[in-house]
């Protein structure tokens, strides 16, 4: 969740909202991989779905539920389901993955283990939440920063970017320029820090020391709301961006 309250729809269909821009700017030629976002849970994170346009496999970024509905948008695309990918433990990010990975049996990949207490406890998360379908998992592999991911012909890198969880993760694609960060930052916002293991100090160094290094022109797909670019959030963002920071120290 943003530090921004905001009211949300509580539906719990999924809807897709894809175009991220890449064809926009990158018309010299087809961009390698293709996006769609589906806002599931009635917290409406961004389910989102990439894939390799080339092979046309895909994987599935933080299923928090609609398991179904985002198999029948995999299968509408044509793709096939390769992985399934999860940033944090938090339910709305990590609710369906078990369902996933029973109905597939996919690999479940990441987080990072130190967030593994996150995942323990999905369940009581679900009964808290109004989504008592919503089962705990056993991650196939943990993340670590600097692991790569590899989907079809392309390769995704993988950034430790803790303080909204101790062992939140991103997934980068550098030739796109394209990154999906979760919690971490958000369009004019930046993640909680007042869950349990949560860490302020340690987000603003996560999003200042890992993610503005990759550059302005990155477009990135939050855990909520609409995309941005990093070069915007250094602009204009009122808790991370530079005069916030110039600011603060």
């Amino acid at each position: 969740m943003s530090r921004t309250a905001r009211k949300v729809n509580a539906r719990a269909a999924v809807s897709a909202r894809g175009g991220v821009g890449y064809p926009a700017r990158m018309s010299q030629s087809p961009p390698p991989i293709g996006v769609a976002v589906f806002p599931v849970t009635p917290l409406q994170q961004n389910c989102t779905l990439v894939w390799c346009r080339r092979t046309l496999k895909a994987a599935i970024i933080d299923p928090g539920a609609s398991v179904d509905a985002l198999l029948a948008a995999v299968a509408k695309q044509g793709l096939t389901l390769d992985a399934i990918w999860i940033t944090h433990g938090h339910l709305d990010h990590a609710g369906g993955a078990a369902e996933l990975q029973e109905k597939t049996g996919l690999d479940i990949v990441g987080p990072h283990p130190d967030d593994q207490f996150w995942i323990e406890g999905i369940p009581a998360q679900g009964q808290m939440y109004g989504l008592p379908e919503a089962r705990a998992f056993t991650p196939t592999h943990w993340l670590a920063d600097g692991d790569r991911l590899t989907l079809g012909e392309t390769e995704w890198e993988v950034l430790h970017c803790p303080g909204h969880t101790p062992g939140h993760v991103v997934f980068f694609h550098r030739p796109t320029r394209f990154a999906f960060v979760g919690d971490v930052l958000f369009a004019g916002s930046i993640g909680r820090t007042d869950f349990p293991m949560g860490n302020h100090q340690a987000l603003l160094d996560a999003i200042t020391g890992k993610l503005w290094p990759l550059g302005d022109e990155v477009t990135f797909v939050p855990g909520h709301g609409p995309t941005s670019t990093f070069g915007r959030e250094r602009a204009s963002n009122p808790f991370v961006g530079d005069a916030a920071m110039a600011a603060g120290r």
